[in-house]
Parts: structure tokens; C-alpha cells; sequence
């Protein structure tokens, strides 16, 4: 099946004011509830990563772990889960970031990667905004001595300049879909 980014943009749900006054979230549950966009979001990403030298997919909680697991299955590799600090059992390393109004924390646990040359991380999530989330992956990543071979999602809101900043790491992203505009 062909990807339709038309489609795809026509599935996403954007609802004005919220969380807060001003923001226009972008809602990718509903392309989880059609078969059809599904399908068409995997297979893309699938198509561009399957000929490639990545050793693990690292998903972050909690919509990425649903593309994440998709593409993992299907290309057969190693998940990752980059989880809400205190949700994962067992030795694990923390990164905060920060949010608007404070900061957060996600984890990821120490035996999740082996460190060295061969591991070659695709970092998967939904969005990309502010970018805080997906920066403090890349650090709990490398902290296990593994090399981020790129940042996927499914949307990129290129103006909270999230992107921008990862990619000033020296870090490709690839996104399926671009939002301009709050």
C-alpha cells in the first residue's frame, strides 16, 4: 500500500485550545483506530529503514511504543522502552528534561543496550515538539554507549523548533508529516 500523506493528515484529529488556550493538539490515536492509515504510517517507515545497519529500535512512552513495536517486529530487532521515570522495574538510568512549567523524567533500563560500535539506535515517537522528550533519549542512549542512527515520527512541529535542536546534535530526524503553524 502506497503512502498517502493527504489521507494520513485526514485521520489526524486536531483539537483547538488543548491541553491549554492557543495550542492546536494534533491527535494520532484515530490512526491507530484506522486499519487503512495503520498500515500506510508502518509500511512507510518499514520501506525506510529495512535496508539499513540499525541494531535496535528505543521507543518512547507512550504512542511510540506502538509504531515502535510495529517496525521492530517486522524488521526483526531489539525494543527499547524509554518509559516515564519509576514505570520500569530493575537497574535503570534517569534523564530529566524540561517542560514549560518544571521538569520531567524518563528512564531507561541498563541492560536494555550493550554498549558499543554495533548498536545503532532508530529512536521512534509520535511528535516531535519542543523536543525535550526526545533529546533526554539520546542522552539516556549514549549514556549506554550506544550511537543514534536517527529520530523517527510520525509528525514534526518544525516551529517549536524540537527538530531544529535535535538536529543541531548532529542527529538526523525523519518525520512522516510537518504541522506549520500553532
Amino acid at each position: 500500500m502506497s503512502y498517502d500523506e493527504f489521507y494520513i493528515k485526514s485521520v489526524i484529529r486536531s483539537i483547538p485550545d488543548w491541553p491549554e488556550p492557543g495550542v492546536v493538539f494534533r491527535d494520532v490515536t484515530p490512526v491507530f483506530k484506522d486499519p487503512k492509515a495503520m498500515r500506510m504510517v508502518c509500511d512507510a517507515f518499514i520501506q525506510r529503514y529495512m535496508n539499513t545497519d540499525i541494531t535496535h529500535i528505543a521507543s518512547i512512552d507512550a504512542r511510540g511504543f506502538i509504531l515502535g513495536s510495529v517496525v521492530a517486529y517486522q524488521l526483526n530487532l531489539p525494543m527499547i522502552l524509554i518509559r516515564k521515570k519509576g514505570k520500569l522495574p530493575g537497574d535503570t538510568l534517569s534523564q530529566e528534561y524540561n517542560l514549560e512549567y518544571g521538569t520531567a523524567a524518563i528512564e531507561m533500563q541498563t541492560d536494555a543496550l550493550q554498549p558499543g560500535p554495533e548498536a545503532n539506535v532508530l529512536v521512534f515517537d509520535d511528535l516531535i515538539a519542543t523536543g525535550g522528550t526526545v533529546m533526554a533519549a539520546l542522552s539516556l542512549i549514549n549514556k549506554l554507549g550506544g550511537k543514534v542512527h536517527e529520530v523517527a515520527a510520525l509528525i514534526d512541529l518544525p516551529d517549536l523548533m524540537g527538530s531544529q535542536k535535535i538536529q543541531d546534535s548532529n542527529v538526523a530526524v525523519f518525520s512522516l508529516l510537518a504541522y506549520e503553524g500553532l
